[in-house]
């Protein structure tokens, strides 16, 4: 095998914590708002950052400045939820996303 291969394969292996720069990104889901949460591999939450809201095609519909405490809630009725959304953290140096899908959001919503 040679080195290139071995790379590559070690690349497509490493957890996605890894590849994402050690920024996790995990967004839930109620029927008014996704909250969204970001920290660092060692447990600090993102104090600075954006977070992109976009729709199932790829557009961005809006974004919003991380809290101090690393969180965030997108209310649902500012955004086009129908095709799902992508969640997307950036605090200039690391990134990730966290993908919301509408089955997420529908079973969420059920009473």
């Amino acid at each position: 095998m040679t080195r290139a291969i071995a790379l590559a394969c070690a690349c497509a292996l490493a957890p996605s914590g890894a590849a994402a720069h050690q920024l996790t990104v995990f967004a839930s889901v109620d029927c008014e708002a996704v909250l969204v949460e970001a920290k660092f591999s060692n447990g600090n939450a993102v104090q600075q950052g954006d977070v992109r809201v976009l729709d199932g095609q790829n557009t961005l519909m809006l974004t919003l400045p991380i809290g101090e405490d690393g969180t965030v809630a997108v209310p649902l009725d500012s955004v086009d939820h129908s095709g799902g959304l992508s969640i997307e953290v950036d605090t200039g140096s690391h990134d990730n996303y966290w993908i919301v899908t509408p089955d997420d959001i529908a079973r969420n919503c059920q009473s």
